[in-house]
């Protein structure tokens, strides 16, 4: 999710940089009576570049295991149910894994050992507490820089140069490849093949986010595997339909009952570009810019829910909750996939953001609206940092206002 200090979150603020905000919305009255019989209530767990967890590089086993479980105590406190927990953010891995070296951001160099196993004591601990354990992946991404030698000597991406491509200051795997596509699939499945995870969970990255006066070079790629279609976009987006759905299948194969759900930025398409799409003015659109058919994906029923990022206040101009919330439902409607929400608790209270941001209602009003929408299942909130700080309350006024109860996820 966090490359540094650059989020996947900021892509959204930069598409949408130079559109103005309107004055935000009233909120729609809340559904009568308790909590839901199930909806889910998830936190991510964000580990690429310390984001959320561990909170710095270098810390002790002990010190490590101490701020891991005091975050899942913080999800039981808030009344949550879900904690998507980033165990492979660039192409590394928080599990002894065969294919690919430890993560950097446990010890701060890549491939040491930190001496205990994250994911496994993730996974029991939240099982312990009553939490489902969602593993999430970042499939492509190998480096927030563009060296090869600084990558663990036993790197599949110094082994395999080929399958590497340098854009935007950062490193990623080619999703062209074939051979790249098999790899990451055995590299993430052996996570699902080891542990009792509860749902394995892709976010927003598959082709990067555009950087402007740059290309990404998969020429050759695109030269050996690319006959028979169209244009290369068409190419690219049946690359990642092919991961979605073969990784899909292969999760099932592995460990009947895990759910899959992928998390993608919150414009599908603009309205001006494609009469389906939102009634947005984004910058940018999943399915021309990051070559991912989100829209395609839950109508298809090849996920089990989706949690489009819908990180923009209610009367947001080039985005408007209150907008595309109602689009995503009525894409969901009918599907076999479930519809959640993801909610930016990150802006709450941030000066930097819009004046709704400032107000800790807005969250709460956004939960409210969605109740008007029976395809809406529940929300996740980014991230688990900001749930533990909760700067101007936001959080406690959700839990106040919707999660009096606890509930258990869907099913």
């Amino acid at each position: 999710m966090r490359m540094g200090r650059v989020s996947r979150r900021a892509f959204a603020v930069a598409a949408l940089s130079a559109f103005a905000m309107t004055p935000a919305a009233s909120a729609a009255p809340g559904r009568k009576g308790g909590a839901p019989a199930s909806e889910m209530r998830g936190v991510w767990l964000a580990t690429v570049a310390n984001r959320d967890w561990p909170s710095k590089p270098g810390l002790t086993a002990s010190q490590q295991r101490s701020e891991l479980l005091t975050h899942l105590d913080t999800a039981v406190r808030n009344r949550l149910n879900t904690v998507v927990f980033q165990v492979r953010p660039t192409a590394d891995a928080l599990w002894p894994s065969p294919y690919e070296p430890w993560s950097q951001y446990l010890t701060g160099t890549q491939g040491k050992d930190p001496g205990w196993d994250p994911l496994g004591t993730a996974v029991e601990e939240a099982h312990a507490r009553g939490l489902k354990l969602h593993a999430w992946f970042n499939p492509y991404r190998v480096a927030a820089h563009t060296d090869p030698t600084r990558l663990a000597a036993s790197h599949p991406a110094r082994r395999n140069p080929g399958w590497v491509v340098a854009y935007g200051g950062k490193l990623f795997y080619n999703p062209g490849l074939p051979e790249v596509r098999a790899f990451v699939e055995d590299a993430m499945l052996d996570a699902v093949a080891r542990y009792p995870v509860d749902g394995v969970h892709f976010d927003d990255y598959f082709y990067p986010y555009p950087v402007a006066g740059e290309t990404f070079d998969d020429d050759d790629a695109y030269e050996e595997h690319g006959g028979g279609f169209g244009d290369r976009a068409a190419w690219r987006r049946d690359n990642i339909d092919r991961l979605v759905r073969e990784t899909a299948d292969r999760v099932k194969e592995i460990r009947p009952g895990v759910r899959f759900g992928i998390s993608p930025f919150g414009v599908w398409r603009n309205a001006s570009t494609d009469p389906a799409g939102s009634d947005s003015r984004a910058g940018v659109e999943t399915y021309d810019d990051l070559h991912a058919d989100t829209r395609k994906w839950v109508r298809e029923g090849w996920i089990d829910y989706i949690v489009p990022q819908l990180y923009w206040n209610i009367g947001f101009a080039a985005a408007d909750y209150a907008k595309l919330l109602p689009w995503w439902a009525e894409v969901a409607r009918g599907s076999s996939t479930q519809l959640y929400v993801g909610e930016a608790l990150y802006k709450a209270g941030d000066p930097a953001q819009p004046a709704a941001w400032q107000e800790p209602s807005e969250l709460s009003r956004h939960l409210a609206f969605a109740k008007e929408h029976p395809q809406v299942r529940g929300h996740v909130f980014f991230a688990a940092r900001d749930v533990a700080a909760d700067r101007v309350g936001a959080m406690a006024r959700v839990v106040a206002d919707h999660y009096g109860q606890p509930a258990d996820p869907p099913r």
